[in-house]
């Protein structure tokens, strides 16, 4: 198995070399959408990696998707967001939530490059979902849906988008619910977020919801489960978080290494300097001992087993520790670090988004203590 996955990894790298890194920068300045690269992603299997071959994916388990993950958080982390939204927080829903004949209708699109997105955030609901205002009254035809959602990724330029709603039947109120809904819709608009500090390639949306109309076949799960629905997705979508911010941080330590052996001051390599040194063991330290926490989920995954404290442990540790490295980095290059010519400082600003969405680090503090305590702080 470990064979295999070198061999995944090395492909996956090289299409990364070949692919990504040359225009990440010149993406990054302009905030161009990367759809020139979604054939290859697609043609190499990993806007699909873990959707079953039957629905037109790779298969992939866990153990894999995780190298994925990492490698494209390693070259852009606005490609990386894209496909662990459209796979760890759509894909991997619909497998475990979806009926039949929602799997056959969305999943090979996901694999090909129809792209998913997860609409759970509001203007005034963030981290507390049960601020919800977004409503889905039922009808005789299905679901009249209403209402506002913000910093969705992939928002405007998918073909899908998990939505989360209130249900209301019969004028009560049933709970908050999961509604696939095409972003061709009627009335379904969005608009992208520009000026961001970080994954500025990225699609980022504010999706407003005027009257969109989907049928009863649109529930995924049951009416009133929506937060089932999330809480599942959002222990995927941060062992994705995860496992890309590794990805960073090993990019930050990388190039850290290689600009310190080239760059010379003092009569030697900037790397034989002590302070120099420090910097790049304690990035070491934190690449390692996120990879481990990351490894500990793959484990729990692997053998079907809940990880949701093991996936909040990583999620918190590994994007904190991306942002400490890319940072160091940053230092690391000095003067040269505070411009594109080298990747560090895109690096520490895509880093820095990783401790705010799918669950702050705060939040991430709040739900290890509560499984830890059995107490609820929230």
């Amino acid at each position: 198995m470990t064979l295999e996955l070198d061999e995944l990894r090395r492909t996956v790298r090289d299409f990364c070399d070949r692919e990504i890194r040359p225009s990440a920068r010149d993406r990054d300045r302009s905030e161009a959408y990367p759809a020139e690269l979604l054939p290859g992603l697609a043609e190499l299997g990993m806007l699909g990696a873990v959707i079953p071959e039957e629905f037109g994916g790779a298969g992939l388990d866990d153990a894999a998707y995780r190298v994925v993950i990492e490698e494209l958080g390693a070259a852009d982390s606005s490609i990386r967001s894209l496909v662990s939204v459209n796979l760890g927080l759509v894909g991997k829903s619909v497998l475990r939530w979806g009926t039949d004949e929602q799997k056959q209708r969305w999943l090979p699109g996901l694999a090909a490059g129809e792209l998913g997105a997860f609409g759970l955030t509001e203007p005034g609901a963030g981290s507390n979902p049960s601020e919800m205002a977004s409503r889905a009254v039922q009808g005789s035809d299905g679901w009249t849906i209403d209402g506002s959602k913000i910093f969705i990724t992939n928002g405007t330029r998918g073909a899908v988008t998990m939505v989360f709603a209130r249900a209301i039947v019969d004028g009560e109120d049933r709970g908050i619910t999961c509604f696939l809904t095409p972003q061709d819709a009627d009335g379904y608009s969005g608009q992208q977020i520009h000026g961001k500090l970080g994954l500025r390639s990225g699609d980022t949306a504010e999706i407003a919801m005027d009257g969109v109309v989907v049928g009863p076949d649109a529930v995924l799960g049951e009416v009133g489960g929506g937060m089932k629905v999330a809480l599942s997705a959002l222990d995927d979508g941060r062992f994705s978080l995860a496992a890309g911010a590794v990805g960073l941080a090993r990019e930050a330590l990388e190039v850290s290494l290689r600009y310190a052996s080239e760059r010379e001051q003092f009569g030697g390599p900037i790397a034989a300097k002590q302070l120099v040194q420090e910097l790049l063991a304690a990035m070491h330290v934190d690449v390692q001992a996120a990879s481990g926490l990351v490894d500990a989920v793959v484990v729990k995954k692997l053998a079907g087993e809940r990880c949701t404290l093991e996936v909040s442990t990583a999620k918190l540790f590994a994007t904190e520790a991306s942002v400490r490295c890319a940072d160091k980095a940053v230092q690391v290059h000095g003067g040269y670090g505070y411009i594109d010519e080298y990747p560090v400082q895109r690096l520490l600003r895509d880093a820095r988004v990783t401790t705010l969405y799918e669950g702050t680090s705060q939040v991430q503090h709040l739900i290890i203590g509560r499984l830890l305590t059995g107490q609820n702080a929230f």
